[in-house]
């Protein structure tokens, strides 16, 4: 009878089974994890967008009842519970409500890199960091491309990436008769936000878009993307444009517009 050779037993087998399963399952779940930036995130250049797009509909300079996520200071003081309610939450090990709620567009939208990108900003040490240099648009075109990228980080969420909106919740920007039939009153929307009743293709809604502190240029290339995007008139919004308009008087009805951030998205 031969001997049973010490690598060919049963116990061994099952313990060389157990585990490859385990490396397995854990290349597995790195391979899920998202991977980390390779610098620190700081909240101007990598913060700032997701919470604009994300959580500005709650966490903006109007509310009364929740902190200001737009301000460095506001978000710096408050970035654990921030951290504990956009991650711990969410994965389940805090007792508290996600953020965003359950469910939204929001949080739909909020993908695991920029919940990532979040919890990393507050561990690292929630750094303000710097605005990146503004690209300049030359053209049309290139205005067209720089204000899809803010499209996609700020607007995308609520008005939906194909410029649908939401039925009852969020007016549609595609073939917008409310759009095209004023640009001014477009820019002062995105510069100081907008309360109360609208009607959008013959429906009304009524809603809070908060104002977002975006500078110009911002501001001339997102307009310059939804004019251009979704059966829109095709109008191209200026810098020049913009500034005019934010020297205008302030509508007292409306609440003060942010100080523009020059460019957190380039």
């Amino acid at each position: 009878m031969q001997p049973i050779s010490f690598l060919n037993s049963p116990r061994m087998l099952r313990a060389l089974g157990c585990a490859a399963a385990t490396l397995i399952a854990g290349a597995s779940a790195f391979a899920q994890t998202p991977a980390a930036p390779a610098t620190s995130p700081t909240y101007l250049r990598d913060v700032l967008p997701i919470f604009m797009g994300n959580c500005s509909r709650c966490h903006n300079e109007q509310s009364r009842f929740v902190y200001n996520w737009l301000d460095y200071k506001t978000a710096y003081g408050d970035r654990w519970e921030i951290r504990r309610r956009v991650w711990d939450s969410y994965k389940g090990s805090y007792y508290k409500e996600t953020m965003p709620i359950a469910n939204s567009p929001e949080s739909i939208s909020l993908t695991d890199e920029q919940r990532t990108t979040i919890r990393l900003w507050v561990e690292s040490g929630g750094a303000r960091g710097e605005v990146s240099a503004a690209t300049t648009a030359k053209s049309k075109t290139e205005r067209i491309d720089a204000g899809k990228k803010l499209f996609t980080s700020i607007c995308a969420a609520c008005h939906q990436p194909s410029g649908q909106g939401l039925p009852n919740v969020f007016p549609p920007l595609a073939g917008s008769d409310f759009l095209n039939a004023d640009k001014s009153r477009a820019i002062k929307i995105v510069m100081a936000g907008r309360q109360g009743e609208v009607v959008v293709n013959g429906t009304k809604f009524n809603n809070n878009m908060p104002a977002f502190p975006l500078g110009d240029e911002d501001i001339a290339n997102v307009l310059t993307f939804v004019y251009n995007s979704f059966g829109n008139s095709g109008l191209e919004v200026t810098p020049e444009e913009v500034k005019t308009v934010r020297a205008q008087p302030a509508d007292t009805t409306a609440a003060p517009a942010p100080a523009p951030v020059k460019s957190s998205f380039e």
